[in-house]
């Protein structure tokens, strides 16, 4: 009779513990993806032309700072994205030389940063709202965090080898 008292005991205190577990997780949050990072109006603070036959054939100098040449200074980039972050527009301002479309509409490759480090995320800028005439394939070589900094790249190939580089470090605009 005293080991099912026992047994009996053990039940409902299981029971017990069980029942009293109410943990609160929270409500769903759609996780971020990179377009919310990427959106938003930057400003260059570096801009570096590299020679990437040069720089292959170990031949110096393979870099040029174009910062302060042909009104750089003045660069500014905007990525726009709608409601549910999707990719809209984009717009260069200031008096520079285009090294891309100074406006159209760009698209990532991923939404996400990819777990391989060898994969960068490439932006795609296109010259319809459809998205099917693609204009440049840009690089993202530093996704931009909490320091509020990216790095985007943009290469000229001729015959699939890249024979010239763009490397743009940008920073948010508030």
């Amino acid at each position: 009779m005293r080991c099912k008292s026992i047994y009996w005991l053990a039940v409902m205190m299981c029971l017990f513990a069980i029942s009293c577990d109410n943990t609160e997780d929270g409500s769903y949050v759609d996780p971020i993806t990179i377009y919310e990072k990427v959106n938003g109006n930057w400003g260059l603070t570096n801009l570096k032309m590299v020679d990437d036959f040069a720089k292959a054939s170990k031949i110096e100098p393979s870099e040029e700072n174009l910062s302060t040449y042909f009104n750089y200074e003045d660069f500014k980039l905007k990525f726009n994205v709608d409601e549910k972050n999707n990719p809209t527009s984009y717009e260069v301002t200031g008096n520079v030389p285009p090294l891309f479309a100074p406006k159209g509409y760009w698209q990532l490759s991923s939404d996400f940063q990819p777990t391989n480090p060898g994969n960068a995320i490439k932006i795609y800028l296109y010259s319809d709202a459809q998205k099917t005439q693609k204009t440049d394939e840009l690089r993202l070589s530093s996704v931009p965090g909490k320091n509020g900094e990216m790095e985007i790249q943009l290469s000229r190939t001729s015959g699939g080898v890249a024979f010239v580089s763009y490397v743009f470090k940008l920073s948010a605009i508030k």
